[in-house]
């Protein structure tokens, strides 16, 4: 494999990182290099800006809006986009349920979800987990009846990351409980404004409110908002989660983490030696770099296979980058921990937390970047979860890679 990217290729880069530099606002950026949010605000105006030029959905066919990069293309845009870094479109409509839309969906959800998506006119969330019904997700126990031309959908979904500013939510419910499990289930597309739909926010160890429950008492949702075929979501469903699994390598992510530690590290001193010259450190920080270096590879082979893999058909090794790319990633936030040292001790939330304000009005303990460190690390414990958890990713890298 020639690892080497082509003078076309280094000049592509080169433009990516201009648009980049001249316009994302300043203080975007500065939110993001600090570990602090970008706001629902900053994230519906960025991808604007990104629409109108043509990114917003680099990886769609270029039939409905996307830009016919090649692979390598596409994996630099992201790389850049991450180590920049830069808010990624919103991965609920753009990297899951836009592509199966374009895949599975009739022409006329193409038409009328599509650009929407794109431009960040509908905001999406995910409704997969239940309760009891997490990394089983075939369990799920969410109904959809249907009676004449509208489903009656009844059931939680639990862990709906961003529910809160959701127009929509893509649903998998059962709608034949007689078949087998995986059998009986279907994909909706349900509209968060129908009469019956509740969201209750749950706090998590951070602090953070980004997740939330979701009930349907006898919600209505019109039979036309079905994707593809009944009892045939659980297809659909291992294909989005195949998209999902590749996207949580975030190589560049990490990158840009590992840039950031090494500056903080030259900065933080233990008595007087800057923590970067700690032998115990840099050994950590090494192990890191290392681990990074070996998932970049394994993504480029995943980018090179990406020409002749079949249209629709996950790969399973999106299973291997899912699991090293958060294994890597929760190792940074440990990294980022031994630099703060005892600064990390105090609760600081986010700034863009409405609650700010109500908590304190003291200064914060320690040097500003200090903050985020520790809502950080307990927040991405939950990286090797979601997307289906590393111990699931395992069985599946046993029987689809190895045969087992």
């Amino acid at each position: 494999m020639d690892l080497r990217f082509t003078p076309d290729e280094n000049a592509f880069r080169e433009e990516v990182r201009t648009f980049f530099r001249e316009n994302l606002s300043k203080e975007v950026h500065a939110k993001l290099v600090e570990g602090r949010h970008a706001s629902k605000h900053d994230l519906v105006e960025w991808s604007r800006v990104l629409n109108r030029k043509g990114w917003a959905t680099p990886h769609w066919p270029e039939a409905y809006g996307g830009t016919g990069w090649t692979p390598v293309q596409q994996y630099i845009f992201l790389e850049e986009l991450q180590g920049f870094p830069a808010p990624a479109p919103l991965a609920f409509g753009v990297n899951m349920v836009g592509p199966v839309i374009y895949t599975f969906g009739n022409e006329e959800q193409k038409a009328h979800y599509l650009p929407r998506i794109a431009n960040l006119d509908d905001w999406w969330c995910q409704g997969f987990s239940e309760p009891g019904s997490g990394s089983d997700l075939a369990s799920l126990k969410t109904k959809a009846v249907r009676d004449g031309e509208e489903y009656v959908v009844n059931g939680q979904k639990t862990w709906t990351t961003l529910a809160q500013h959701a127009d929509w939510i893509f649903c998998l419910v059962r709608t034949d409980p007689a078949a087998k499990k995986q059998e009986g289930i279907s994909f909706l597309l349900i509209d968060m404004k129908s009469p019956g739909i509740t969201v209750r926010p749950i706090e998590l160890i951070d602090g953070g409110r980004e997740v939330n429950e979701v009930f349907f008492d006898d919600v209505r949702v019109p039979a036309a908002n079905l994707v593809g075929q009944e009892n045939k979501g659980w297809d659909y469903a291992k294909f989005l989660l195949g998209n999902e699994r590749t996207n949580i390598a975030r190589v560049g992510v990490s990158k840009e983490r590992l840039r950031r530690i090494r500056e903080l590290a030259a900065l933080e001193r233990i008595g007087e030696t800057p923590m970067i010259q700690n032998p115990r450190f840099r050994e950590k920080l090494a192990a890191a770099e290392v681990e990074l270096k070996s998932l970049e590879m394994t993504q480029l082979r995943v980018v090179a296979a990406e020409r002749t893999r079949e249209k629709g058909k996950p790969d399973p090794a999106s299973s291997v980058l899912k699991i090293k790319g958060s294994e890597i990633q929760q190792m940074t936030t440990e990294l980022l921990l031994d630099v703060v040292g005892p600064y990390a001790l105090p609760y600081v939330p986010d700034r863009e937390d409405e609650r700010w304000d109500e908590l304190s009005n003291e200064p914060p303990i320690g040097p500003d970047w200090a903050a985020t460190v520790a809502p950080t690390y307990f927040n991405w414990r939950k990286v090797s979860i979601y997307g289906g958890s590393n111990e699931i990713q395992r069985q599946i890298i046993a029987k689809a890679i190895l045969g087992l």
